[in-house]
């Protein structure tokens, strides 16, 4: 028997679990505040409610009599899911624990609070105070909004000078109006990110892979993530123990995760977020390629309260990586050259824009032209391949 299920969000990125949904037979409703998104055409109907607006978001799903909420991929409206979820009794996690976790501000302080590894890092409202905290933490330092997503309104800032273009930046992505100024820590290696997913509070199952940034754009929205990750396994075993140790302590109960995370110069491990919710840039269909295991399935089940007691550990087989099309520069999309090697690596590849589309230069996920899903012959491959992509793959614009 099928379930009513409210999906928040139906964005190009959020379309994978309405084909699941629609498979096992479930109804769909759609919301969000963009009527031209695809996954509404997906939906058995679909309602013009903005996915942030959690009180009119629970009327909503009060009205439609709701059996499980899905906020997929998305940050913002994962506390939305959660509020929902727990007003109604659904399935889901503590309301506090995801805005804990969905919030930088208040991610940054609960860290600190209970002794991991933290940057030194303040939210402001007041851009003077700000300028003051960035004065004793010095440079560089990140400037971004306590609230958003897919790295949009960050700035990594080395030049004092520029801070009120940053602080505006980031103010512009935050719907607290909220900005957070932290201190870079210097990493080694790369940075990782990858999905998992916790059952009764276990985090029993994760695939982490290495994090790629374009160095001739911004350097700061993921371009791609290559599965598996390169660090060495006893560093893997600390982030998986402070992992469970933060779920443990915030009460978290079942569903995906979305890692980001760094080691120090000294080896150690510091969050930078873990999102209550899957991952962007087609990581659970890459680790679906790499794994065999199927997280958009685990969390349309979770969601309505399908036991999910048969994930379990599985370790990534092969090379596989995801790869976000983007523009180097503003202009008017002529065609997207791939080298001949690059062609026999490409599994899956899902091109956005046509010929005669205006483009814009890649500083947040929103920019995203098309994504592609690669598999290479071995680790040093891939790494050589993902880092210098523009060797092989480029938007051509005039």
């Amino acid at each position: 028997m099928g379930k009513r299920i409210l999906f928040l969000g139906a964005a190009p990125t959020q379309v994978p679990p309405l084909h699941y949904a629609r498979a096992q037979g479930h109804y769909i409703i759609t919301c969000d505040y963009l009527p031209d998104n695809p996954g509404h055409k997906l939906a058995d109907e679909w309602h013009n409610v903005s996915t942030t607006d959690k009180d009119a978001v629970l009327e909503l799903a009060k009205q439609l009599k709701i059996d499980g909420i899905v906020a997929y991929a998305s940050d913002p409206a994962a506390p939305t899911a959660a509020y929902v979820a727990e007003k109604m009794g659904l399935p889901g996690n503590p309301y506090q624990s995801v805005l804990t976790l969905a919030r930088k501000d208040l991610f940054r302080a609960f860290l600190k609070e209970h002794g991991f590894n933290v940057p030194r890092s303040q939210s402001f409202y007041d851009r003077e105070e700000a300028r003051v905290w960035l004065s004793e933490i010095g440079l560089p330092a990140f400037i971004k909004p306590v609230d958003s997503s897919g790295s949009k309104g960050v700035t990594k800032l080395t030049n004092a000078s520029e801070f009120d273009k940053a602080f505006d930046h980031a103010l512009n992505y935050s719907r607290e109006k909220l900005v957070v100024v932290e201190q870079q820590i210097v990493r080694t290696r790369y940075q990782v990110a990858g999905d998992g997913f916790i059952v009764d509070g276990k985090l029993v199952f994760r695939s982490w892979a290495d994090e790629h940034f374009d160095k001739l754009c911004n350097g700061l929205v993921p371009i791609g993530q290559t599965f598996p990750t390169s660090h060495p396994k006893p560093w893997l075993e600390v982030a998986h123990a402070e992992s469970q140790r933060l779920l443990s302590l915030l009460g978290m109960k079942t569903g995906a995760l979305n890692f980001d995370y760094v080691f120090d110069e000294s080896g150690n491990f510091y969050f930078l977020e873990l999102g209550p919710r899957n991952g962007g840039c087609l990581i659970p269909e890459v680790i679906r390629y790499a794994t065999g295991i199927d997280l958009i399935k685990y969390t349309v089940d979770a969601a309505v309260g399908i036991p999910c007691h048969a994930l379990k550990m599985e370790p990534a087989k092969g090379f596989w990586s995801s790869y976000m099309v983007h523009s180097l520069e503003d202009g008017v999309f002529k065609e997207l050259w791939l080298s001949d090697r690059v062609q026999t690596k490409i599994v899956e590849q899902d091109i956005y824009v046509k010929p005669g589309d205006k483009v814009r230069k890649y500083l947040g996920s929103n920019d995203t032209l098309g994504t592609m899903i690669l598999k290479f012959e071995d680790l040093n491959e891939m790494l050589e391949m993902v880092d210098n992509m523009e060797n092989d793959i480029r938007v051509q614009v005039e």
